[in-house]
């Protein structure tokens, strides 16, 4: 992941946060066992240096990042992933889908509007 959006919305997301750079340091070292100096923070936010990809998605969850590609300014990404269902769930849709006469009882169990 090369972009370089990325060290300027860092940044951005920790100060929206409020966090100073020793609190995002403490908090990565005390939450999720990943120790780091203040330098590295600041590398990555002057895009000197990047994060790994794992120690990117925790500072998303840290800094409450819910779309990380609309964040770092993708154009054309879809608003939701496409849904990946386990097997259970695959049929249980599959039922649903069979059983049309009791599609409205299940949607109304489940406060859907038609």
């Amino acid at each position: 992941m090369n972009n370089p959006n990325l060290g300027r919305m860092l940044r951005y997301y920790r100060k929206a946060r409020s966090l100073s750079v020793n609190q995002v340091v403490e908090k990565l070292k005390t939450d999720y066992d990943i120790s780091i100096s203040p330098k590295t923070v600041y590398g990555w936010e002057n895009s000197q240096n990047q994060p790994s990809a794992d120690t990117l998605l925790v500072l998303c969850k840290m800094y409450h990042i819910g779309n990380i590609l609309d964040s770092l300014g993708y154009e054309g990404v879809p608003e939701q992933a496409p849904l990946i269902l386990t097997a259970e769930e695959r049929e249980l849709v599959l039922k649903y889908r069979s059983h049309k006469y009791f599609n409205s009882a299940i949607r109304k169990l489940l406060d859907i509007e038609d």
